[in-house]
């Protein structure tokens, strides 16, 4: 993991079934490094009230930064060639409020 990164750690259960005849999974257990405070931006995020609950807030969050920091990893990776320029016009419209 990335000297310069926060370490987190991040557990995903599964706690019901859409539909019982489904399989069910073990939990996945995972640490990530991310460059930013995460739990600060879910605070700045529920504060700005942008989505219907705050618990969307802090899904959002969480997935935006999960995901912005495996793109900067792979900023070489053409799967995020398309999706850039309107991931950076996302990023400016979230901080500028």
């Amino acid at each position: 993991m990335d000297k310069k990164a926060n370490k987190y750690k991040l557990k995903l259960e599964l706690l019901e079934l859409l539909r019982p005849d489904d399989k069910v999974y073990e939990p996945i257990e995972l640490e990530f490094g991310n460059h930013d405070n995460i739990f600060e931006i879910i605070k700045r995020m529920k504060k700005r009230n942008r989505f219907k609950t705050e618990q969307d807030s802090i899904e959002f969050a969480i997935g935006l930064k999960l995901f912005s920091e495996v793109m900067l990893k792979n900023k070489d990776n053409p799967l995020f060639e398309d999706f850039r320029p309107a991931f950076r016009e996302l990023m400016k419209k979230i901080k500028s409020s």
